[in-house]
């Protein structure tokens, strides 16, 4: 049976993965979920896992240098990066990737990968993947692709009869309400004219996730999940009394809490 190693320092988006991959490919033993690059090496020095998903963004050590030390041994991984960020695709093929998802990776984008995986299991067995034509390809289109834009790290928001500038760190949640979209901190309400949608297109995507028409999140501001009667899934916060509904779009992002 073929294993498999997840190393994401975003809980949510691990066992999220972890959910698909358990879906996708019932015969993949999964090892437990690291969330730290130092932890992921460890694992896969100890386990020696068939395949590695890395997010690129970790502390202790990114995926990109986690690949870059297992470059050398006898027998490593099949490697996927997993990460927020396109800008990384260079050093990632580089890195003899086999794959390149961006978060959260849908069912269909992740079910393309599970078939690369097994094409690369079934021909190969004690040598490291290397980027195959269509993979270089793929390449070849992102390196076309247009530098991201730089995320949204301050909004300028209406309290009251004063003007706030807030960082989006602070925000714990935004909710659209008619003209305005309501910014949710720890300091209280304030309101924006920024579309929720145009704001959502220039928020980070690894630290905000929309979990409704009409709310957007903030991932570390999250504490759970629970069902009401009516059996909708709520989110819990850890700092704000507010439970936020998840509809269900959103709901394969909590499957596991």
């Amino acid at each position: 049976m073929p294993t498999a190693l997840i190393a994401d320092d975003e809980v949510a988006l691990a066992e999220y993965l972890r959910t698909q991959l358990a879906e996708l490919w019932p015969e993949l033993t999964i090892l437990p979920l690291v969330h730290n690059g130092l932890d992921a090496l460890r694992l896969i020095d100890e386990l020696a896992p068939d395949i590695a998903f890395l997010d690129i963004r970790m502390p202790g050590l990114t995926g990109l240098e986690v690949a870059a030390k297992l470059r050398d041994t006898a027998v490593a991984p099949h490697i996927v990066f997993v990460t927020a960020y396109d800008q990384y695709a260079v050093d990632a093929f580089e890195g003899e990737a086999v794959d390149y998802l961006l978060k959260p990776p849908g069912l269909e984008r992740l079910q393309r990968t599970v078939a690369k995986l097994q094409r690369h299991l079934n021909t190969r067995h004690s040598q490291p993947a290397t980027p195959s034509t269509d993979l270089l390809a793929k390449l070849a289109g992102l390196l076309q692709v247009a530098p991201a834009a730089p995320r949204l790290e301050w909004i300028r928001a209406a309290h009251g009869n004063e003007t706030r500038l807030i960082a989006v760190d602070e925000v714990i949640y935004f909710e659209a309400r008619d003209k305005y979209v309501s910014v949710f901190t720890n300091d209280g309400e304030s309101l924006i004219r920024t579309p929720l949608k145009e704001l959502l297109d220039s928020l980070d995507p690894a630290r905000f996730w929309q979990v409704h028409r009409g709310t957007i999140v903030a991932v570390r501001h999250i504490a759970g999940t629970l069902r009401d009667f009516r059996g909708r899934t709520l989110l819990k916060l850890k700092t704000h009394p507010q439970q936020l509904v998840v509809s269900r779009a959103y709901l394969h992002l909590f499957k596991q809490m």
